[in-house]
Parts: C-alpha cells; structure tokens; sequence
C-alpha cells in the first residue's frame, strides 16, 4: 500500500538528493569554521566546564 502511494508522488526522488545537499553543506561549513576559528576562543570554551565561577586569588583571602 505505501510503496504503491510513494511511487505515485512526482519528483519523489528530489528529496534524498536535497536532504544529501543539506547534510553536506552543514559539514563542509562546519569543517571551515574548525579550522578557522581563533586558538584563544577554543581555549576559553575548553577551560568553562572546569570553572566554578569564583576567582581562586579572592575565594581564598580572608574578608575583613
């Protein structure tokens, strides 16, 4: 029954091809933005999820 109807819709056969289209387009622009994003902006992303959010020098230093 499904194969029937799927075979009686026109231009059926675009929509892989689309969908192929826009799975390469993502990562060939995701491929470009890795390698030219700045060094410095990596290294900040790495470091957030060890960062509590305090700084260690005032955290640290009694409060008068």
């Amino acid at each position: 029954m499904y194969k029937d109807i799927l075979e009686n819709i026109d231009h059926i056969a675009i929509w892989p091809v689309i969908s192929f289209v826009i799975f390469f387009s993502f990562f060939i622009v995701l491929l470009w933005w890795a390698f030219t994003v700045d060094s410095g902006f990596i290294r900040t992303m790495s470091q957030l999820p060890l960062e509590d959010g305090t700084n260690s020098k005032s955290a640290n230093s009694p409060q008068s």
